[in-house]
């Protein structure tokens, strides 16, 4: 009897290789339909982000704080439009870490725009930013007439 050496056949049904193949075409398929290239390793939210912020009301005041680091303050603006702000801006990437090569980035750039619905009407022209440490902080004093009235009830 005869050793023949073995050799893969290429009629076998591979199930493993095939899921391969089929994860590789849904990949390109959601690569397309949300805008990115194929073949890059990239987040969903790579060209679109917003910063995440928090909103808080008091008596007298409204108070956004928005996470936007590693931004300069000229690259920020603020606006309140029709009892909406407004928060845009762009994050640069920095050009020396792209020099490098990078093995993975999780950090997001490109501009961005957030509006956010203000609970109750502002005063436009009071509304006070500040940045510091990566966090955007804006106080937005609520309209004379619309702070709730407090109503002394008479017991008898």
């Amino acid at each position: 009897m005869a050793i023949i050496p073995w050799r893969q056949r290429r009629d076998v049904w591979q199930p493993f290789r095939e899921m391969e193949t089929l994860q590789d075409e849904m990949n390109r398929l959601f690569d397309l339909s949300l805008g990115r290239w194929p073949g890059r390793n990239a987040g969903l939210m790579e060209s679109a982000w917003s910063p995440t912020v928090d909103v808080f009301e008091s008596k007298d005041n409204i108070m956004v704080k928005a996470d936007i680091p590693g931004m300069k303050k000229e690259d920020i603006e603020v606006s309140v439009r029709d009892d909406v702000l407004t928060i845009r801006g762009e994050k640069k990437e920095e050009k020396e870490a792209k020099e490098k090569g990078s093995v993975k980035t999780e950090r997001f750039y490109g501009s961005f725009n957030r509006a956010i619905a203000l609970p109750s009407p502002v005063d436009e022209d009071k509304v006070k930013a500040s940045y510091k440490d990566g966090v955007l902080e804006i106080v937005l004093p609520k309209k004379e007439e619309e702070k709730p009235k407090q109503i002394q009830v008479d017991v008898e």
